[in-house]
């Protein structure tokens, strides 16, 4: 195929991306409202106008209800809230963990890099939630869209990892650590297990990218060693990502 057919089609591919992608809410932690009223209702913390003498209202059934969450619910519920906030809810989170693996799908590389992440976000996650660190959203947001697409990018410049490429991942990692502790200080923390809740969920996010690199690697895995994976897959899902990391970091900041 021609070179100009090839560039249009990669260009209408990345407007297709763009487009099928923009409706869907593009931050690092789209609205819990759903999951905080539930745990409310179950564990009995006042909504915003709500009567808190209501709570000692109902008797028997209600003192069950409202009852603080044990051990294993905690573990349980923030585990699947860390889960869930990268699939399905995190899709920035899972395009930057995507052009992790594109840098690289052998094991080592891949390693150093999810390392360099895990360390970084489990670091400002804590950080943050001990109200050690406060960063506004308005400035997280778009620099984890930036950082999305700079890996993107890096991948494109060059064909294989960096010797700085686990530092920037380090450096992104703390910024989505921050985009993690929205979640957490929106959802807020069960009183008396704060260290249990903190763990679990992060339990549950590594759960979730786990989940992504497993599933990136069964797809592309078989095509790895090809001559034209670079060209064909590498770049062009690359340059994808990028192109929606851009598109979101502008969106974030002025809209």
């Amino acid at each position: 195929m021609p070179v100009l057919p090839r560039a249009l089609l990669a260009f209408l591919a990345m407007v297709f991306l763009v487009c099928a992608v923009a409706p869907v809410p593009s931050y690092a932690h789209p609205s819990e409202d759903d999951l905080i009223r539930q745990l409310e209702e179950q564990y009995g913390r006042p909504r915003p106008g709500q009567d808190p003498d209501r709570q000692q209202q109902g008797g028997e059934l209600d003192q069950e209800v409202l009852a603080p969450p044990t051990l294993s619910q905690t573990i349980g519920q923030y585990t699947i809230i860390g889960y869930q906030h990268i699939l399905p809810k995190g899709l920035d989170h899972i395009l930057f963990v995507c052009g992790l693996f594109l840098a690289s799908i052998k094991f080592r590389p891949l390693l150093i890099q999810v390392t360099s992440f895990t360390v970084a976000h489990t670091v400002s996650l804590a950080l943050a939630i001990l109200g050690y660190v406060s960063i506004p959203g308005a400035i997280v947001e778009p620099l984890i869209a930036l950082s999305i697409a700079g890996v993107a990018i890096e991948n494109i410049a060059f064909n294989r990892m960096t010797p700085w490429r686990p530092i920037v991942v380090f450096g992104f990692g703390l910024l989505h650590g921050l985009g993690f502790a929205g979640v957490l200080m929106e959802i807020g923390m069960p009183q008396g297990q704060f260290i249990t809740g903190l763990i679990s969920f992060n339990v549950g996010v590594e759960f979730g990218q786990l989940t992504v690199l497993v599933s990136a690697w069964a797809i592309l895995h078989w095509f790895y060693h090809r001559p034209w994976y670079r060209p064909r897959i590498q770049i062009p899902a690359s340059a994808l990502i990028a192109v929606v990391g851009l598109y979101w970091m502008i969106e974030r900041t002025f809209f």
